[in-house]
């Protein structure tokens, strides 16, 4: 059985960080890129980062460039945002996903390109 598996999300105040994981299962993650999305009430889920199935491409929005930094451990399956400097707005919930392809541009931003989801944690900044 396929699973992604979010944690590491929660209430931190502005300036904090935090330290996301994704656990994968039921499949060889080596074979995938993954993605980090979120999704704030009222919005559209959008692209956070991305990093390639062996690591060499990382791709961050330009939101969260500088401040957040994405990194996989291919034996362990699991793949890693660490969240720095965090915002009010940054408050979503975050979404990892897996896409069994090779992203050139910003292509690892569409969400139809993913073939797996996980469940997502809330991550909120607020004093």
């Amino acid at each position: 059985q396929v699973q992604l598996v979010e944690s590491g999300g929660g209430l931190v105040q502005p300036g904090g960080s935090l330290r996301l994981s994704c656990a994968a299962s039921g499949f060889t993650t080596a074979d995938y890129a993954i993605g980090w999305f979120r999704q704030a009430p009222g919005k559209e889920r959008e692209g956070v980062s991305c990093i390639s199935s062996g690591g060499s491409l990382t791709y961050y929005a330009d939101s969260v460039k500088g401040r957040f930094t994405i990194s996989r451990d291919n034996a362990k399956n699991t793949v890693y945002l660490q969240m720095n400097s965090l915002k009010p707005e940054d408050t979503a919930v975050y979404y990892c996903a897996a896409a069994r392809r090779t992203f050139y541009g910003s292509h690892w931003l569409a969400t139809r390109y993913y073939d797996y989801w996980g469940q997502g944690t809330q991550v909120t900044v607020s004093s």
